[in-house]
């Protein structure tokens, strides 16, 4: 029987698409390499799966391993076991703004060279589905585009820096031959459906940076709020594009862009949560210097709620391209949802799930 290996269960991400890919691959099983500290999760999540979808039940086998070691730290026998894997789909990352350069290394480079490695050996394999990011663009001014990657671009933060190090070695693996595909996701929010998210970073430090001033509420304008863009994406589609576009055979060796083609400017992002949290605005033009140096401040970070490190994203100069998405979802309807038809839900499930934060998985 075929099988297919996963990192990054059980994240945001891999929690829902390990049901979507069992269900478009009947005769394939599937091996997710967990952490062992993340093992009791990946325990009651696998279960919470199998209870609401029964053709998952017995078909997922969770192995212990660690990115960062040779082998994936994985024990003979398990690694033994995977002789019959034809597709590998690597999620497993850091996702975090303030993330220092070391652990960012060994888990999106190191882990990526690793998985990379585990391709190598498979003799069967037909497919690795590596999910990058659209950050990998940095600071690049301009559209960044689907093909595009070293344009000579700068670095907000490691965790960028270090997504596009990983998908240089991917698309290096496949100059010499690996069949891949790269994903790669804007800023992931909850179900444009339902709100449901694991975490609240991105975007919802600034609904909590709304929710914790006076009802007419001041925000910096560190850039032109009209023209800078928030590259925001549902979970539901990017689920759902990766699940279509994985078993097409031409997107053998794309890279996709999943993200909205028509991204919420930061007027637009601000007015609608603001709205939604009964706030009216106050737009004040300030430095991005002066303002990330004054949110820097403990106290001041703290009682604002919003991170030094999320500020340099309210002046963005990049945009990006969805061509190759746009045209390999044609006729599958499968699209991004607007996202002044979602933003509302967004809010309503933080404001009722307070017990959540913003902690990443690592």
């Amino acid at each position: 029987m075929a099988a297919l290996v996963m990192t990054g269960f059980p994240g945001f991400l891999g929690s829902a698409l390990l049901a979507r890919l069992l269900a478009r691959r009947p005769g394939t099983d599937a091996v997710c390499v967990v952490q062992e500290k993340h093992l009791g999760e990946a325990r009651a999540r696998l279960s919470e799966i199998e209870a609401t979808e029964a053709h998952v039940a017995g078909r997922v086998r969770l192995v212990v391993g660690d990115l960062t070691l040779p082998g994936l730290g994985l024990t003979a026998s398990d690694r033994g076991s995977l002789e019959d894997v034809t597709e590998v789909w690597h999620l497993a990352a850091v996702y975090d703004l303030t993330v220092g350069e070391e652990v960012a290394r060994r888990v999106n480079v190191d882990g990526t060279a690793r998985v990379l490695e585990l391709c190598a050996d498979l003799e069967h394999l037909t497919r690795l589905h590596h999910v990058s990011t659209c950050y990998v663009s940095g600071r690049h001014d301009g559209e960044f585009r689907e093909d595009d990657l070293d344009v000579g671009q700068s670095f907000r933060n490691h965790y960028e820096s270090t997504k596009f190090e990983a998908e240089l070695l991917v698309r290096r693996a496949m100059a010499g031959g690996l069949p891949a595909t790269i994903y790669r996701p804007g800023i992931v929010v909850g179900d444009s459906r339902t709100g449901a998210t694991q975490k609240y970073d991105g975007p919802y430090f600034l609904a909590t940076f709304l929710r914790r001033q006076p009802p007419l509420a001041v925000v910096p304008a560190v850039a032109d709020p009209d023209r800078v863009r928030f590259c925001l994406v549902p979970r539901d589609f990017v689920i759902e594009a990766m699940d279509r576009l994985s078993v097409l055979e031409g997107s053998r060796g794309r890279t996709y862009a999943l993200t909205d083609p028509e991204p919420p400017t930061a007027r637009q992002l601000v007015d609608r949560f603001a709205h939604r949290l009964g706030k009216r605005v106050v737009w004040v033009p300030l430095p991005l210097l002066l303002t990330r140096v004054a949110i820097s401040l403990p106290l001041v970070e703290r009682l604002a709620g919003l991170p030094a490190e999320a500020l340099e994203y309210f002046a963005s100069p990049t945009t990006y391209d969805t061509t190759h998405t746009l045209t390999d979802l044609a006729g599958t309807g499968v699209r991004c949802a607007r996202f002044e038809d979602y933003a509302d839900r967004l809010v309503d499930f933080m404001v009722e799930h307070p017990e959540l934060d913003s902690a990443a998985m690592v």
